[in-house]
């Protein structure tokens, strides 16, 4: 019986059961894997409130048969400072869609965990001016792809439509580009 402890960020979440949630969660250490939450959606779960989307979490899991079980979760940050509006919670919502569409299972990449860990944390600043939010997407966006290996490192991405290539890449439209639309 393995367990292990691990950082990670909420990048999805699925309801399963009665009272069960199975997490898609990017960690630092094994890449991005899916756990399950036993119970979490009961009213006297202790973990509800910790295992929330785009939180940056301190986990305990207990290796399955098929998933993993998460025993205790502690948070890290929650990211307060962008949860109340709306156009920045869709952004986050995209960043993390990128993240687990475009990374594999099981696959360790701390420079994706810190790039999504540092551009959450930059969406707690107020951006009032429309071409600083369109240049922290593009930002995010260029430098996770030549991350991962689908674009050569420091070559411009100005000219191109990368939410079109990146569909290409995953040959699925993205369910966050309905609701994130730039000026």
């Amino acid at each position: 019986m393995a367990t292990y402890k691990t950082e990670g960020l909420i990048l999805k979440r699925i309801n399963f059961g009665e009272a069960d949630r199975i997490l898609t969660i990017f960690t630092k250490h094994y890449g991005k894997i899916c756990a399950l939450a036993k119970g979490i959606r009961r009213i006297t779960s202790r973990k509800g409130g910790n295992l929330e989307l785009f939180n940056w979490v301190i986990l305990f899991l207990f290796k399955g048969r098929n998933l993993d079980i998460i025993t205790e979760a502690q948070v890290k940050d929650s990211f307060p400072g962008f949860r109340k509006d709306l156009k920045r919670i869709g952004i986050a919502y995209y960043f993390c869609e990128l993240v687990d569409k475009l990374c594999p299972e099981r696959q360790k990449n701390q420079e994706v965990f810190a790039l999504l860990g540092q551009h959450l944390k930059g969406l707690e600043k107020k951006f009032d001016d429309s071409n600083y939010q369109t240049n922290f997407i593009r930002d995010f966006e260029a430098k996770l792809l030549e991350e991962l290996g689908f674009w050569p490192k420091g070559r411009p991405t100005e000219d191109m439509d990368i939410k079109a290539f990146i569909e290409g890449i995953i040959e699925k439209r993205l369910k966050s580009r309905d609701f994130l639309q730039r000026e």
